[in-house]
């Protein structure tokens, strides 16, 4: 199943090293994901989609981690925008064509998103990140990420 994804495929195809985990697609929380592939829930990161209140403005992806809460004004202010909000579940999966608990960047790449990553991932080697399907997240070196996505670094969230 996970090997059929684009952005497995974008991942070997530009020889980025990475290991896939799998866990019950039922799962759509990061930090139940962290625990179904015990890994620490600060490495989880999820992809959440977050709009400008602009007409017509492209939604954005922003990664925090698992424990983390999105913090919408310091986002706000990193992008220089007065407000921005989250997208619904419904608003997400339309916009992206993903369901939720499966967004991802790497999923979406070319797909003309914005992607900014918070600031707690550069004391990280490695994140995991939803590979773009539940149930399947790919683990990867954060330097790789950011370079494949063109995310931005953030200060976007705040510990709970």
């Amino acid at each position: 199943m996970a090997s059929k994804l684009n952005s497995l495929r974008l991942l070997e195809n530009r020889n980025i090293p990475f290991t896939v985990h799998e866990f019950p697609e039922t799962i759509h929380n990061a930090e139940d994901v962290a625990s179904a592939v015990e890994k620490p829930a600060d490495m989880v990161y999820k992809t959440l989609v977050v709009l400008k209140n602009a007409p017509r403005a492209k939604p954005m992806l922003v990664m925090i981690a698992a424990p983390r809460k999105l913090n919408l004004k310091k986002v706000a202010r990193a992008v220089g925008e007065k407000k921005v909000q989250m997208a619904t579940h419904a608003q997400a999966e339309k916009l992206t064509g993903l369901k939720v608990g499966g967004i991802g960047a790497l999923a979406l790449m070319n797909r003309g998103f914005r992607v900014y990553l918070d600031e707690p991932a550069r004391r990280l080697e490695t994140v995991l990140v939803s590979a773009g399907q539940r149930g399947v997240n790919v683990e990867l070196p954060v330097s790789d990420l950011v370079s494949l996505t063109g995310a931005i670094w953030i200060d976007a969230s705040d510990s709970t």
